[in-house]
């Protein structure tokens, strides 16, 4: 490869090429149509989507931010209640909490898997507890065997973030199917992801079901009649054609996913100062990000690592630089540095490398040596 490579984190042209004319046949097939939100395209996805997770039900609308917040207004979530999550995630996800008027409490990560611990989770329940909302960070699925555990035992609803995860499974359930409700975000970095954004819930309960389409349709199941205070949160008729056709590719892009990141595994197993991302037994993860540690005990080291490879035309991200619990929105909650160690650790070491599941052995081959010549 000469001087002029440049790889990036992500290459949504690339895989658009791939399916380029169904994609243009099924949205001219749609602006034709005039139905443009709601509507026979919106619910077929639905339907194959559900299938697809294997639930009764699933509901989409306009955003996998969305899709938390509803399900969190549907299953009666608010003031006085709080909900245990990770701090170690994207700020969606405790942001729908506290717009529901619920207070965030925040679990330590497990150092190999970025995801919540759930040997952490039952010392964290209080009086005031009222769900759990494990997330399946990096396409990597939670002990999820253990949580449900503690939620039965403790009467709490799971509401399972499943925006960078949609394929991956716990115990041979795929994620969205365990808890109460499965919240999905089809933005276009995810696995499966819109051409712009969208979002969906799943569930096995046809009560919240309900509940959930009435709050996204402005509080009303009957038009200009409304019962409650809801929001407008619709998919448009396009986003789902294209998630239709996307839909049948997932499980082969999730195995191309799987392949790359075998390889990543292989060549960096045994490079000083990083450590790789560990599945857990029973969960197969569909690895949105790639994501190592870089351990060496130097703050900057990290950046200066990600710098070095930005110049030579290798793209990598943070995901994140600075954990939930110290975010300044919620200094209010009393957390200090060092109160949730190993997802601040995280915070200062994660590189998340190039993945996408049309990235070719030329590409990676270029990510791993370049890496390693940084590092050396």
């Amino acid at each position: 490869m000469g001087l002029s490579v440049n790889i990036p984190p992500l290459d949504l042209v690339r895989q658009y090429t791939t399916i380029e004319a169904e994609v243009s046949h099924a949205v001219l097939k749609v602006l034709a149509s005039g139905g443009y939100i709601g509507g026979p395209v919106v619910k077929d996805f639905e339907q194959q989507f559900a299938a697809y997770t294997d639930v009764a039900e699933c509901v989409a609308c306009n955003s996998g931010t969305d899709a938390l917040f509803l399900a969190l207004k549907a299953v009666g979530i608010g003031a006085g209640d709080e909900v245990i999550t990770s701090p170690f995630t994207f700020f969606a996800t405790t942001e729908v909490i506290t717009a529901v008027g619920a207070t965030p409490v925040f679990v330590d990560i497990d150092a190999a898997t970025f995801n919540l611990d759930a040997k952490k989770l039952a010392s964290a329940i209080t009086p005031k507890t009222k769900a759990i909302m494990p997330v399946h960070l990096f396409g990597q699925p939670v002990d999820m065997t253990a949580v449900m555990e503690i939620a039965q035992a403790r009467n709490l609803y799971v509401i399972e973030d499943c925006a960078q995860s949609t394929g991956a499974t716990w115990a041979g359930q795929k994620v969205g199917s365990i808890g109460h409700i499965g919240c999905f975000s089809f933005y276009p970095t995810k696995n499966l992801g819109a051409c712009g954004d969208g979002g969906a819930m799943t569930t096995n309960d046809a009560a919240i079901a309900a509940k959930i389409r009435m709050l996204r349709e402005h509080g009303s199941k009957t038009r200009y009649i409304h019962e409650e205070i809801g929001v407008n949160s619709r998919l448009d008729a396009i986003q789902a054609a294209i998630l239709q056709i996307k839909l049948r590719y997932l499980d082969q892009w999730n195995e191309q996913r799987r392949a790359i990141a075998q390889r990543y595994h292989e060549f960096l197993a045994h490079i000083p100062n990083v450590a790789i991302p560990q599945e857990l037994t029973g969960g197969i993860g569909v690895w949105n990000q790639y994501t190592i540690r870089l351990t060496k005990n130097d703050s900057n080291y990290r950046d200066r690592i990600r710098q070095m490879l930005q110049e030579r035309g290798v793209s990598s991200m943070v995901y994140y630089p600075l954990a939930l619990h110290l975010q300044p929105v919620y200094e209010n909650l009393g957390y200090q540095p060092g109160s949730l160690p190993v997802s601040e650790q995280a915070s200062r070491e994660v590189l998340s490398l190039p993945m996408f599941p049309e990235m070719t052995i030329e590409q990676q081959d270029h990510v791993i040596y370049t890496l390693k010549d940084c590092l050396s």
